[in-house]
């Protein structure tokens, strides 16, 4: 069987990872440490024969010896997506997420060549940081503050991609490097500070929305489903560029708040706070290169997905 590893991979987007491609015939190792990432998230992979979860830190060499899967059939692909990436964690674990998007790279990138992996990283649209060019294509080197709270989260991703680029032009790494913008769905932490858990849960909550500045900056909000279609397709494409993945339907955050209530029928007022810092104005993905190379778009409706983040939410388990 052809066997991948996924860094990351009790995470959000790591475990919807890990649901696809099984589906698709691969057999999957998780590994995570569960700092952000839970093991609830793999309840049905773990029920799949060709499943194997460990817990461990990709910080540390990787374990090949205690991985069934490698030893019984090798290795064809590697999935590096092990970083926490929401606001409060910047404030929380800041040399934490430097170290796993520096030394977790070169740690996932050394298992790759060892194994002649195809590795693919999975970087963001923060290596774009507060865009001057909009929508956001991939040759835009973007407008980073290398100092500031965001800086432990978007400048290690841009050392990732360099350091992922560098081993594939000297050490002739296959690697893809997939560029993901604002994604959401079921399985996101309730408190990660992130627009759609925030919000979504101070309206089941009846607790005032919390709105950053004026509510005018834009996202793109791409549901799980289809980010993970997307990602799935560059792994094995032959695309050895960078990659947006992403929704280009942009909505301001205000649109996107009173979707919410809509949705959740909350007659929550809304409380503007201070803006973030650093916090992007404009955010939309340029996804002509998704399209024209991979043959992928997004399908699933911001209503839709919020809908199933919203029943998400309300049968998480009250603590």
């Amino acid at each position: 069987m052809r066997h991948l590893l996924i860094t990351g991979g009790a995470g959000f987007i790591g475990s919807h990872l890990c649901e696809a491609l099984l589906s698709k015939g691969y057999a999957v190792t998780a590994i995570d440490n569960l700092v952000t990432g839970r093991k609830e998230n793999l309840s049905a992979a773990l029920l799949h024969r060709d499943f194997s979860f460990v817990e461990w830190d990709v910080c540390k060499p990787l374990p090949a010896d205690d991985l069934p899967l490698l030893q019984r059939h090798g290795l064809h692909g590697v999935f590096h997506f092990a970083c926490p990436a929401s606001p409060v964690d910047f404030d929380r674990i800041p040399l934490e997420i430097l170290a796993v998007d520096s030394v977790g790279t070169m740690n996932a990138v050394e298992l790759a060549l060892l194994h002649r992996a195809r590795l693919i990283l999975a970087s963001t649209s923060e290596i774009y940081g507060d865009p001057l060019v909009h929508p956001q294509s991939e040759d835009y080197w973007g407008n980073v503050n290398t100092i500031g709270p965001r800086a432990c989260y978007d400048e290690t991703k841009r050392f990732a991609e360099a350091y992922v680029s560098s081993a594939a032009r000297k050490e002739g790494l296959d690697a893809r490097i997939v560029r993901i913008f604002n994604t959401y769905g079921p399985r996101m932490r309730p408190d990660d500070g992130r627009i759609v858990p925030e919000l979504c849960m101070q309206a089941l909550k009846g607790e005032p929305l919390t709105i950053h500045g004026q509510g005018r900056q834009t996202r793109s909000f791409c549901f799980v489903s289809d980010l993970v279609e997307g990602v799935i397709r560059l792994f094995e494409s032959e695309v050895k560029q960078p990659v947006n993945i992403g929704n280009p339907s942009e909505r301001t955050v205000m649109d996107f708040a009173q979707a919410v209530l809509k949705l959740t029928g909350s007659r929550s007022a809304l409380r503007h706070l201070p803006e973030r810092p650093d916090d992007p104005r404009r955010r939309c993905p340029d996804i002509t290169r998704a399209r024209t190379l991979l043959g992928w778009s997004p399908k699933v409706e911001l209503e839709t997905g919020l809908a199933a983040c919203i029943d998400y939410f309300k049968n998480l388990p009250r603590a």
